[in-house]
């Protein structure tokens, strides 16, 4: 719980600062307001939000205990320092800040020390049972390794102290850096484990291992391509044109596999009636079905560099926020219920967890937000800084209500009252779950 209110706070500041015209489209790509925006949404927000779901979800996939759960509270304490850190670094670079560059590389070693204590955690947890949903963690992982150098590279290099290598690879690696982060360990794993949140919730038979199989090679070799041969490329000069149309190609045929298997899931279901968490993951899926659409004809046209930033927004808010967003909502109330109910199970009437939220009320604050995320898609191709602005606040205001409305679960404050805390059940806390 700590770690998804953390994230969800750092998800308010993004929005706050798009909203406030900080970062692009405002500023450059590459200004250090971006850099800003850029890691308080993929570490801060989803970054932290896919490590507290995965410290909690890896144990199920393996059917296996964590392997640490006293490293969960050091790990948040570390990646939280470490990114107040770089970010200062990054308005130092900017000139909101004093210029103490050597922030860059301390928030870069406190958060390899961090995401090293989840890798380490996870890794060793799902390597007990290597197979399934469990796979796409275990590349997920090596793909955070992956991203984490690259990061820490940058850092070091922003701060003058990676010599002439680290300044060749800064100035060539950042699309290798976007696309191990987003495209591995953000869209890889999160890909993996909708697998088995879709199923549970759907009740349907777990994809089969043959057809998940396809996606996650296609999805490491896409990686493996960025990772490796943009790192070839970038020693022999010869630019990653090549490496990143290989890349591109294969990032397709995985968003293809994975709708086959997706769809797959919903045809197989036992559950016919929908919960709001599967249809609003159903939105992400659209969003994800967009981004491809969308990379497809930015290449054909030539403008893809012109509208990355577009095509970035749609990937992180659209897919991956759209996807945490719609099952954080379910975890939060699966796992309350356990916490607050499962103790007294069989022994007092307890009430379903869909008792503990109240899905027609919720359901229009994920509606603004998804059309608030389309709306500013379309904003930035149409190059109108100010209707995006005006999209973020609408993003914003539906973020408030998706949290509203996960507090007032963790409050039980929609149980009702025979039910809410039969005798021997105790009151959840707020920002943590006792276990």
């Amino acid at each position: 719980m700590s770690y998804f209110a953390m994230a969800l706070a750092w998800l308010f500041v993004a929005l706050a600062l798009m909203v406030a015209r900080v970062g692009f489209p405002a500023a450059h790509l590459a200004s250090p307001d971006t850099l800003v925006l850029v890691h308080v949404v993929c570490i801060g927000w989803l970054s932290l939000a896919m490590c507290g779901a995965l410290l909690q979800f890896v144990p199920v996939l393996v059917a296996k205990p964590l392997y640490s759960e006293k490293w969960a509270l050091p790990a948040l304490g570390l990646l939280t320092a470490g990114l107040v850190a770089l970010l200062a670094g990054f308005l130092g670079l900017g000139g909101r800040l004093p210029a103490w560059h050597w922030l860059l590389p301390v928030g870069a070693v406190l958060l390899t020390a961090g995401f090293g204590l989840i890798v380490v955690d996870l890794g060793l947890t799902a390597w007990q049972r290597p197979a399934g949903p469990a796979r796409f963690v275990l590349a997920g992982l090596a793909s955070l390794c992956a991203t984490v150098t690259f990061g820490a590279i940058f850092a070091f290099a922003h701060a003058g102290w990676a010599g002439s290598i680290g300044e060749t690879i800064l100035a060539s690696g950042v699309p290798l850096h976007a696309i191990a982060g987003l495209g591995g360990w953000l869209t890889l794993t999160a890909m993996g484990v909708s697998y088995r949140l879709l199923s549970m919730f759907m009740l349907a038979p777990d994809v089969d291992d043959r057809n998940s199989s396809w996606t996650l090679a296609a999805g490491v070799f896409a990686i493996t391509v960025a990772v490796v041969g943009g790192i070839f490329a970038i020693w022999l000069s010869s630019g990653l044109n090549a490496v990143l149309s290989v890349v591109a190609a294969l990032g397709l045929a995985t968003i293809a596999l994975y709708g086959r298997d997706v769809s797959g899931i919903f045809r197989s279901r036992k559950r016919r009636q929908l919960e709001l968490n599967t249809r609003m993951a159903v939105l992400s899926f659209v969003s994800l079905a967009a981004t491809a659409l969308l990379g497809v004809l930015l290449i054909l046209t030539g403008a893809f560099a012109a509208q990355v930033g577009a095509f970035v927004f749609l990937v992180v808010f659209g897919w991956l926020s759209g996807l945490v967003l719609a099952k954080l909502y379910k975890i939060v109330a699966f796992l309350t219920w356990l916490e607050t109910y499962g103790p007294v199970m069989g022994r007092a009437p307890t009430p379903r967890v869909q008792d503990l939220v109240a899905e027609e009320r919720a359901s229009k604050w994920f509606v603004i937000y998804h059309m608030a995320v389309w709306f500013g898609t379309l904003m930035l191709l149409a190059d109108q800084a100010w209707a995006f602005r005006a999209a973020s606040a609408m993003m914003m205001i539906g973020i408030v209500g998706i949290i509203r409305e996960v507090i007032r679960t963790r409050q039980l404050a929609d149980v009702q009252s025979p039910l809410r805390l039969p005798d021997g059940a105790c009151a959840p806390h707020l920002l943590f779950a006792r276990s």
